[in-house]
């Protein structure tokens, strides 16, 4: 395929993590080319800017509207991205999609629900049990929601501290427990019953960011096994940096698994434009 020069995008953004979009459904750019790609544009400084890069493909399963290709900013595979696919639902729904709609990563079938109050509702097909892990003698709870995520319970206080998370969240992301793929991890600590404040540092990204939408459901997960609330639907308000999300989880105790998990939150336009790859 001949290389593409001038690119058409939306940049968008989902409680403060941002995202480059592409309307790939004609399939002009290669899954590599969309690769190689995303350093470039993702770069704050030598590109436009943004967490991740989003394409909006042509589908590949039955009785779903789109697949969902998304990449971290360093070009990785990041798996599933809560925020994103907010993001890329709406943007599809502006394309005609409708407002519900159902779309394949990583042929999983995941649903969207365009709200009327602005906010988009993600339906995970996932069903996820929490691990209790020690790396280096700390204790912290693993749980995969679509990608691979470690929850670390902090005191309040810990949360502004920023750099030491990063310092943290790295160490961990390349911890030897963790490979080959590494982890996200989390940081959080208890508001109530039902809410939580939490700091994300993002794999592929390589620091903290404003909010990590399968780290919020990670989070709310790990808060209701710490807390040992048992069998019914459970919703936790995630508090982060660029805002509040929602999460819905119903836990089965004879399984002790979590199913039937939505994300809920904001999704945004920013600007579109024209990006001239070199």
């Amino acid at each position: 395929m001949a290389e593409i020069k001038h690119i058409p995008f939306v940049k968008m953004q989902g409680t403060g993590n941002d995202f480059m979009v592409i309307d790939n459904r004609d399939t002009t750019y290669t899954k590599a080319q969309l690769i190689a790609l995303t350093p470039k544009i993702c770069h704050r400084k030598y590109g436009v800017g943004a967490d991740g890069l989003l394409a909006l493909q042509k589908p590949l399963l039955d009785d779903t509207d789109f697949e969902m290709l998304y990449r971290n900013a360093d070009g990785s595979d990041a798996g599933m991205c809560g925020n994103g696919s907010r993001c890329l639902a709406l943007y599809a729904s502006k394309q005609g999609l409708g407002d519900t709609l159902k779309f394949s990563v990583h042929d999983r079938v995941y649903s969207a629900d365009i709200r009327n109050d602005g906010q988009v509702e993600i339906h995970f097909p996932v069903t996820t049990k929490v691990r209790e892990i020690s790396v280096d003698g700390e204790k912290m709870l693993q749980v995969y929601t679509g990608t691979e995520h470690v929850v670390m319970h902090v005191p309040k206080f810990k949360l502004d501290e920023e750099e030491e998370l990063v310092d943290k969240g790295r160490k961990l992301r390349y911890d030897e427990f963790f490979k080959p793929n590494g982890t996200n991890a989390n940081f959080y600590c208890g508001v109530n019953e039902q809410a939580i404040s939490v700091q994300t540092y993002e794999r592929g990204v390589e620091g903290l960011t404003l909010a990590c939408g399968t780290g919020a459901i990670a989070s709310a997960i790990g808060w209701h096994h710490q807390q040992e609330l048992g069998y019914h639907s459970n919703e936790v308000t995630v508090k982060t940096k660029g805002g509040d999300l929602q999460v819905l989880f119903q836990y089965k105790p004879e399984k002790d698994a979590y199913t039937n998990i939505t994300l809920t939150g904001p999704a945004h336009f920013i600007c579109k434009g024209t990006y001239y790859a070199e």
